[in-house]
């Protein structure tokens, strides 16, 4: 690209203003972020995309991907830009919008390709701006918390407040250990751009990693007030607002999670416990059969292990609350299986145990939930004593 066009791509893609049209995932930035990219691509590049773009001239190709990014077609722009790229390996702005089309296509299996190629963009051309960021956005959620904030604060030495890249490096500090830190900064992202909704997002958990949940729900209550908001951002409000037994409003809010993503299993998790809290078992486990529905797959990794260890517990407090005991004493095993270290089903399975007699099944789990740092209720302790 020429000079003038390369300076380009370190303008903020949405324009002064285009945080409004913000994404509506926080964990991962993918079609909408790809479409902003692809905005910058037809201004750097400006002329005209309705002519078919010829094999061998890799600027219309670029053009060409920029424009089915911006419709949403992933698969179209993917096609372009590796045509492209094989008339110019060096075309460093479209491997970072090859990075992004590999994002948008919402596949775990693609983080790899896309962080590949935004890195070769970045070898290529060390001031993309974006690149950095959407770099750093994937370290984030491959838990390399330092490597992601090396890449924000890279990208702020060459464009200092950028509220993007303040606010996201913020939640990288919260995950390194710093959430008064992560505060700070999502406060001096709101204050560059007060439509910055993950800023709210992510200052909201840095005050809960602080136990401070009054000034989380104040966070997380103005980010929902915003038209461009995360289902992460109902759920976690819910989880508070069903704390402090509120909940219509609780329920409200998964429901509209739901609403803007009815794909995520986190939301039909956080819709079963609400139902597990309130006596509602039947409710419960309906929600859980969404949670991870037969024919779907998902990743084999920490997280969706850990989301099935939650589902498998909650599985068991609805199974037993029906009195069903056999398939409650399965679903806590189950979670056990899955999550060793989980003293609440340890507990349950205790009381569970100690009903059906087996006295030494109950003091074992009793033992080891104390040892979790969740110990038995002492009227239920000493029945297991008195029945030895």
């Amino acid at each position: 690209m020429r000079a003038a066009e390369t300076r380009s791509w370190n303008e903020d893609p949405c324009g002064r203003n285009g945080w409004a049209q913000a994404p509506r995932t926080v964990r991962v930035y993918n079609a909408i972020v790809a479409r902003w990219l692809a905005f910058a691509v037809l201004l750097a590049l400006a002329g005209s995309t309705a002519q078919p773009a010829a094999a061998d001239d890799p600027e219309a190709l670029l053009r060409s991907a920029a424009t089915h990014l911006q419709q949403g077609d992933a698969t179209q722009a993917i096609h372009d830009l590796k045509a492209a790229l094989a008339a110019n390996p060096r075309l460093a702005a479209a491997h970072m919008l090859l990075g992004q089309a590999y994002l948008a296509q919402h596949s775990v299996e693609m983080a790899a390709d896309a962080k590949a190629e935004l890195q070769q963009a970045l070898d290529l051309d060390p001031h993309l701006l974006w690149a950095h960021f959407y770099l750093a956005k994937i370290y984030l959620d491959l838990g390399r918390n330092q490597q992601a904030k090396e890449q924000l604060e890279q990208g702020l030495k060459e464009q200092p407040n950028i509220p993007h890249f303040l606010s996201l490096l913020g939640e990288a500090d919260r995950k390194l250990g710093d959430p008064q830190a992560s505060i700070e900064l999502n406060h001096k992202a709101l204050e560059v751009d007060s439509r910055m909704t993950p800023a709210h997002y992510y200052a909201a958990l840095a005050y809960l990693d602080l136990k401070q949940e009054d000034a989380a729900i104040r966070e997380l209550e103005a980010a929902i007030r915003s038209p461009y908001i995360a289902p992460e951002m109902c759920t976690a409000l819910a989880s508070l607002y069903a704390k402090r037994q509120r909940f219509a409003e609780a329920e409200a809010l998964d429901r509209k999670a739901i609403a803007l993503d009815a794909t995520r299993p986190e939301t039909y998790l956080n819709l079963a416990r609400l139902y597990n809290s309130q006596g509602a078992s039947d409710k419960a486990l309906t929600a859980l059969g969404l949670v991870f529905p037969e024919g779907k797959t998902f990743p084999a990794d920490a997280y969706y292990e850990k989301l099935q260890a939650d589902a498998a517990f909650e599985e068991g407090r609805a199974y037993q609350a029906k009195k069903m005991t056999s398939q409650a004493l399965a679903a806590y095993l189950r979670c056990l299986d899955l999550d060793a270290g989980n003293g609440a089903a340890h507990r349950q399975l205790a009381e569970l145990y100690l009903k059906k007699g087996d006295t030494a099944s109950a003091r074992d789990h009793a033992d080891a939930a104390e040892k979790l740092g969740t110990p038995v209720e002492p009227a239920l302790r000493q029945r297991i004593s008195q029945a030895r």
